[in-house]
């Protein structure tokens, strides 16, 4: 019952407020599987305490039967359909070997098959439908109208599909950035998160390159379009997502692999069980009956509860535990992976940028506190996530920040103001050195200027080299000092790196769109080897598929935009929850909900346990079947006695799966990478 996703035309809405990309979800019930699971389901909740309390069998056995054509008659035709095919499946077998438990009076147990079959499809068609819907919901990303400037200088508002190659359009403060192009003039800062992954606002002035869908900072900028909005980075990543989706090879439970052959050796053998005996003359009713003992004795009722107990089980306890994998399915594979490529920011990374190093310069007079207090105080008023990240390194050294006036901000060189008296410039080193306003105004080089300038460019060089990004602080025209800005990993990174390298016998990839020096220096402190930075969505895409184009079964771990094309490729794809975008979250198999990266080789290890005991199980159902089925053939198996040791097995092969239940079985699996 796997589906896929599949194209479906795009109707623009407009977010409801600026800079807030509109949801548009599809409804459980109202999805047709919904509705006939959830109808069977209430039918048999009806029914079962009907039943349980000894109430006259018409008042039950109705809403039984209601149960089973509710949620039975869509698998069931889907079967017959799939048998005028040539094929025999699943939902057919399911739906037999259900009305096979009702016809030996096991009404209960078929009702119950039904229901939980029912329900499963109904959770893959809403996983998929949720998909659709953020794969839609994705060009809500780019704006649906844009500025396009006239030869003469006039300004007219046009809708993006309008803009052609060639075009000038107008991107004022804070506006999302209308079609894919190249800066003509101006200067700001571009937050290319959604595209590339970076963790701060890219500096952007004539000559770079823009794409649709990523947010302006404070400056206008003026960008000639280079791409039309049908083939734009966000319209190419809605394309990579939906042929992803479609080309990845359809999954199967172990027992779906077999079941062609297993579903037509059980109707063969039951008709010759049944007209062999006939052809010797055997009575008709000792030959129905004892063929109807072989079907349900060899039914795949415990085989197919030797598969699905182990593996909801450890679907219900990683959710306990904040992991949501979607589907049985999904289980299974996690326990295949063997390889591993891991996103940087928001993955690997906190995903907001810190203040890792206070650098006073020599001869400035200053301490690391005078410094931070300084630079905190004039970056206050200032809405960029450097001076988020300033003024709350401040907050937690307890540093109280004085007032700052006459505040001015420059697109793309930093923010200046005057604090205790005292005039404070906080920006880009090379940019505000440049910025020509007097602010870092060469000094005489009798005061030490010159000096603390040479060790400001040793030290500025020191930190990028080091993968941070430096933020200069002059204060009345001189440098003071300098402040290191990064992304920090997280607290379990470098457990998590091992543990997933332990568990799957080969070091984690990292695919990052982040720049090399800032990829590579946060690789080296998680323990990873293999670093590919500076890629877009279709790269990590084609990194997946080379990894699998070498037989590896790729797990990739992202949260952004950018991540989702590689996510639905992947033989698994697990998200980030927290910060996770929506994309990325109803494209990915699993979802880490709680944001533990920890989680993520637990849960693997946890697949890996499932996968054995569904090993185990079937062996316990084939042993019991087996036994049944010579006995019937070779003895006279009693029919009750038939349904007993049926039942048994299948009661049997489910208490063993859900072991998986317990906490120690969680605890087990996230010590299970950490094991040497």
């Amino acid at each position: 019952m796997t589906s896929t996703l599949s194209p479906q035309p795009v109707e623009r809405t407009q977010p409801e407020r600026p800079g807030e990309v509109a949801r548009r979800r599809t409804r459980v019930l109202a999805l047709p599987e919904a509705r006939w699971a959830a109808a069977a389901t209430v039918l048999f909740l009806l029914a079962l305490p009907l039943q349980l309390t000894g109430a006259p069998a018409w008042t039950w056995g109705p809403l039984y039967a209601l149960s089973y054509v509710t949620g039975g008659w869509e698998p069931g035709w889907e079967g017959l359909k799939a048998l005028k095919d040539r094929t025999l499946d699943v939902d057919l077998l399911m739906v037999v070997a259900a009305l096979g438990a009702a016809s030996i009076g096991q009404v209960m147990d078929g009702a119950l098959l039904i229901v939980i079959f029912a329900t499963s499809g109904a959770l893959e068609a809403l996983a998929t439908a949720r998909t659709a819907d953020s794969v839609r919901g994705l060009l809500d990303l780019a704006p649906a109208t844009a500025t396009r400037l006239s030869p003469d200088g006039g300004e007219q508002t046009v809708a993006v599909e309008e803009l052609t190659v060639g075009d000038i359009v107008l991107v004022r403060p804070g506006e999302r950035v209308g079609a894919d192009g190249r800066v003509l003039d101006g200067a700001s800062e571009v937050d290319q998160a959604t595209i590339t992954g970076e963790p701060l606002p890219v500096p952007k002035e004539r000559g770079d390159e823009v794409f649709a869908g990523t947010l302006n900072g404070t400056g206008a900028l003026r960008v000639r379009v280079e791409r039309d909005a049908s083939d734009s980075v966000i319209a190419r990543i809605v394309r990579m997502v939906q042929e992803a989706s479609e080309t990845k090879a359809p999954t199967q439970l172990f027992i779906e692999k077999v079941e062609q052959r297993y579903s037509l050796g059980m109707v063969a053998a039951t008709l010759a069980v049944f007209l062999v005996p006939l052809a010797f003359g055997a009575q008709l009713t000792d030959a129905l009956l004892r063929a109807m003992t072989f079907m349900i004795v060899a039914s795949p009722c415990a085989v197919v509860l030797a598969t699905m107990p182990p593996l909801l089980s450890a679907i219900a306890n990683a959710g306990r535990h904040g992991v949501l994998v979607k589907s049985a399915v999904v289980m299974e594979r996690l326990g295949q992976v063997d390889a591993v490529a891991l996103d940087k920011t928001g993955t690997l990374t906190e995903g907001s940028p810190r203040v890792t190093d206070v650098r006073p310069l020599p001869g400035s007079g200053m301490d690391e506190k005078d410094l931070l207090t300084l630079a905190a105080a004039a970056e206050r008023p200032s809405e960029h996530p450097l001076a988020r990240a300033v003024t709350d390194a401040a907050r937690e050294r307890g540093l109280g920040l004085p007032d700052a006036r006459d505040f001015t901000s420059a697109p793309g060189v930093g923010v200046t103001a005057v604090v205790g008296g005292r005039m404070v410039a906080v920006g880009a080193p090379a940019r505000l050195l440049d910025a020509g306003d007097g602010t870092a105004a060469e000094p005489d080089a009798a005061d030490g200027t010159a000096l603390r300038r040479e060790q400001f460019g040793r030290t500025a060089a020191e930190l990028e080299e080091s993968g941070r990004t430096a933020v200069l602080v002059v204060v009345d025209g001189a440098p003071a000092g300098l402040l290191g800005v990064a992304d920090r990993l997280r607290p379990d990174a470098v457990a998590t790196v091992a543990s997933l390298a332990r568990i799957t016998g080969s070091a984690p990839v990292l695919l990052t769109g982040d720049n090399p020096r800032a990829a590579a220096r946060l690789a080296a402190e998680a323990g990873i080897d293999d670093v590919r930075a500076g890629l877009l969505p279709q790269d990590k895409l084609d990194a997946v598929r080379e990894m699998e184009g070498t037989g590896r079964k790729v797990l990739v771990v992202g949260d952004g935009v950018n991540d989702a094309p590689a996510l639905a490729a992947a033989h698994t794809g697990l998200a980030m929850g927290r910060a996770g975008s929506d994309l990325a979250l109803e494209t990915a198999d699993a979802v880490v909900v709680r944001d533990e990266l920890a989680a993520v080789p637990a849960t693997v290890a946890l697949s890996r346990r499932a996968r054995r005991l569904v090993v185990q199980n079937l062996v316990i159902a084939g042993v019991f079947i087996a036994g049944l089925v010579v006995w019937d053939l070779a003895g006279d198996l009693p029919l009750p006695l038939g349904v007993a040791g049926h039942e048994g097995s299948t009661v049997l092969v489910g208490l063993n799966g859900l072991r998986l239940l317990s906490e120690g079985a969680w605890q087990r699996a996230a010590t299970a990478g950490s094991s040497s």
